[in-house]
């Protein structure tokens, strides 16, 4: 019964330490989703007037750029993944990585090539280990990107949608990530960042009607066309490093939801041990003393006889 009671002792200890742990982990994770959560609200006005300007030079001339125009049948897209470089998050990178599978399966189905650039080392290690041909890949920043890194993400992703398709060059360009909704809701999403969609511009052309805002005239000077292929590179670095904080935000908000889950049921199985631990102490008393008991009843009767 000692055995087992020093077991059950030595099991508590391991999942105390184990719970210091995670709880540490959950509340660092916390700590960095506010200041995630700071950049992506910092981003989002840049990458949003970027993207109306870029969809009022489209609509306000009639100049064909890979910015936006649609090819009449494009035969390969580019699809950027963003996942993260750890793990510790619960499905995070799974999700992600899923989300980009059903893209991808779609893009070929609509007769499509697809070539596959991966941010994070959870999608390149799922790619590498299933064989899978990776166009270039990039590692150790996504816990804290910066735009550098969107440049540096950007640059081989610009170099494909200016190239011929002959050439290796693509005619779209898709973006995976996990869009942070709140705290408690993070969604992988997929978007078209290139050929731009003129439905969005639409809509916010909309929008802008509603609230009774006038939208800007634009003179094009010393042509449209030098201006798409001026905001190209920088509507293109602005969307990824939006996706890219806000995939750090997300992953941080899913480990601190993880690491959370698992310090819970860490305080869980600790109750649990010292019911069991209790138990076997009670039951190794309770033998002691019947043992004393019985001892003493023997060694009582013992003496009654040599009385006699």
């Amino acid at each position: 019964m000692g055995a087992q009671l020093r077991v059950y002792k030595r099991r508590i200890k391991s999942v105390t330490a184990t719970k210091k742990i995670t709880k540490a982990m959950e509340m660092i994770a916390a700590s960095r989703i506010v200041k995630a959560q700071r950049q992506v609200t910092a981003s989002t006005p840049y990458a949003t007037e970027l993207t109306r300007a870029v969809t009022a030079v489209a609509t306000g001339s009639n100049t064909k750029h890979p910015l936006t125009t649609e090819v009449e049948s494009p035969v390969r897209a580019a699809v950027l993944l963003i996942t993260s470089d750890r793990g510790l998050a619960g499905g995070y990178s799974s999700n992600a990585i899923k989300a980009a599978e059903r893209l991808t399966e779609r893009l070929r189905s609509e007769g499509k090539e697809v070539d596959t650039y991966i941010v994070g080392r959870k999608g390149v290690a799922y790619y590498g280990f299933r064989e899978r041909e990776v166009a270039e890949s990039w590692t150790g920043f996504t816990d804290s990107p910066t735009y550098a890194d969107a440049k540096k993400v950007a640059g081989p992703l610009i170099e494909s949608v200016q190239r011929e398709t002959a050439e290796g060059g693509v005619d779209e360009l898709h973006i995976v990530f996990t869009e942070f909704v709140s705290m408690l809701t993070q969604t992988p999403v997929q978007n078209r960042l290139l050929p731009l969609s003129l439905d969005a511009s639409a809509a916010a052309e909309e929008d802008s009607a509603a609230k009774h805002e006038i939208l800007p005239l634009f003179d094009f000077e010393p042509s449209a066309e030098d201006v798409l292929d001026a905001l190209l590179p920088r509507y293109v670095e602005s969307r990824i490093y939006n996706a890219l904080l806000q995939a750090a935000a997300s992953k941080h908000a899913a480990t601190r939801r993880a690491m959370k889950s698992a310090t819970d049921n860490a305080g869980d199985l600790i109750k649990s041990l010292s019911r069991l631990a209790n138990a076997a102490r009670q039951a190794e008393i309770t033998q002691e003393i019947s043992e004393i008991v019985g001892g003493a009843s023997a060694l009582a009767d013992a003496t009654a006889g040599s009385e006699k």
